[in-house]
């Protein structure tokens, strides 16, 4: 007997699929489907019957196909995780692809659900950004929406000190992916602590060291360099997850999940944002530079795989703040504004000079900045773990001074943007440009807000909602 027909007699849920076949199948669907492939004319009557035939058969395949899949342990159809969402999630979980060959593969490590949920949402928003602006991109992902993501504009001086890469040589004349990762994970560097990495092109050795130096759960790229391959394996004591990923693999134009057992079905989200997005410039200044544009690219390919509600500040090509997964935006919008505030503060003369302690670990100094920016996070004994002297908080007036100067930056707002005294709060962070879908009945005090303040207000037609 051929493995493919003895499996007839192997268990699927406690059931034989002989069993399964019995237990699916009356005899009054059987006549049905028989009928139906003869050719024989049916009546309008019969139609349940139809329905209800092919959702039996849909099922019985449904269970062949999954169960086919782990049986043959094809590494090209089937990959196993270590666990589900939760550790306790175990023993079924898997991640299987219908086509012949599985898109994606694990060159090192053992992944969990959600690091295939990060990874895959992760690569389809770099794969955007760069076909979008042609320029390197990389992603943070955690818990599946960014807590960072840049394309790979060269770093200036103090943004590479923000970003705690002053001590290597990055490229400083011309974009590059390191600068990309760069960017994406020193933004909010709390955020991204333990991140999923998201590359567009071929890893290199650059790349890999600055990952090298975070604590990070994996990466997916569409290939790595053997130098960068080398070093990446070395992470977690050699169980640091990598992902490859076909660069040229298109899925189904629908996509579906499954909720309690009932399978949704929609059209995928595959819209383009380009710089055609933001054509309709629905307030008096219409200025929209190259530079800015970019921006609203990141900022709004940034929003469409954020959890909703989401509000997101990019600026020099990097998301700056992310306020997202909240249920009012006008949290969102608050919470973008505080991250991107603090990017800013982060490059305050004063932070760039703090006497640190010797052998503080990267997370340890990110702590000590967080203190060092929020007047009340920590007391004077706790900053004094951080630093060789006393230093101080930033005051209030430091900041407001420091803010001020800062301009040019962009948002994005997957749904509409608050009106009230939400321009004003972003602006306070530099924001002189908003995108928004547009259409809302509110929209006219939101124009009459961006035309009092001189911001330049878009409407992109677009809601970008990503649960």
């Amino acid at each position: 007997m051929s493995r493919i027909s003895s499996m007839a007699y192997k268990k699927v849920d406690g059931m034989t699929i002989d069993d399964r076949r019995r237990s699916a199948s009356n005899s009054r669907l059987y006549n049905r489907l028989h009928s139906l492939h003869s050719g024989r004319s049916a009546s309008t009557n019969s139609s349940p019957f139809n329905s209800k035939a092919f959702q039996h058969t849909f099922s019985y395949d449904d269970s062949i196909t999954g169960y086919l899949s782990k049986e043959l342990r094809e590494d090209a159809q089937y990959l196993a995780l270590k666990y589900g969402m939760t550790s306790h999630q175990g023993g079924v979980s898997n991640l299987h692809s219908v086509r012949e060959e599985m898109p994606v593969k694990v060159l090192n490590g053992s992944p969990g659900y959600i690091n295939i949920l990060d990874a895959l949402n992760g690569w389809q928003m770099v794969k955007e950004l760069r076909e979008a602006t042609g320029i390197p991109s990389a992603a943070s992902f955690k818990h599946v929406t960014p807590a960072g993501a840049a394309i790979g504009i060269p770093l200036s001086e103090a943004e590479a000190a923000a970003c705690m890469v002053s001590d290597l040589s990055l490229d400083t004349k011309k974009p590059s992916l390191a600068a990309a990762y760069a960017r994406a994970r020193g933004a909010d560097r709390m955020s991204s602590f333990g991140d999923m990495i998201a590359l567009s092109d071929k890893c290199d050795e650059a790349t890999a060291k600055i990952i090298s130096r975070e604590v990070s759960e994996g990466v997916v790229a569409p290939d790595y360099d053997h130098a960068a391959l080398s070093i990446l394996v070395k992470k977690k004591g050699g169980n640091y997850t990598v992902f490859k990923i076909d660069p040229q693999y298109l899925p189904s134009e629908t996509e579906e999940r499954t909720i309690f057992g009932l399978k949704l079905r929609q059209k995928r989200n595959n819209t383009t944002i380009n710089g055609e997005t933001f054509a309709n410039v629905v307030s008096e200044n219409k200025e929209l530079p190259k530079s800015v544009v970019n921006d609203l690219i990141v900022a709004t390919i940034a929003i469409k795989y954020a959890q909703s509600n989401s509000v997101c500040i990019a600026h020099r090509g990097q998301v700056i703040g992310l306020g997202a997964g909240q249920q009012s935006r006008i949290h969102c919008t608050r919470l973008a504004a505080d991250k991107a505030a603090n990017w800013f503060l982060r490059q305050h003369p004063r932070v760039l000079s703090l006497p640190w302690r010797s052998n503080l670990k990267r997370s340890e100094r990110a702590t000590g900045i967080e203190m060092l920016i929020e007047s009340g996070l920590g007391g004077e004994e706790e900053r004094d773990d951080y630093f060789t002297q006393s230093v101080p908080p930033l005051t209030l007036e430091e900041r407001s001074e420091w803010l001020k100067e800062r301009e040019g930056v962009v948002l994005s707002s997957d749904g509409t943007f608050p009106a009230n005294d939400n321009m004003e709060v972003v602006m306070q962070c530099g924001v002189r440009y908003i995108a928004q879908p547009g259409g809302s009945t509110k929209d006219q005090p939101v124009i009459d807000n961006a035309n009092r303040y001189g911001v330049t207000l878009i409407h992109t037609g677009l809601k970008l909602f990503h649960h």
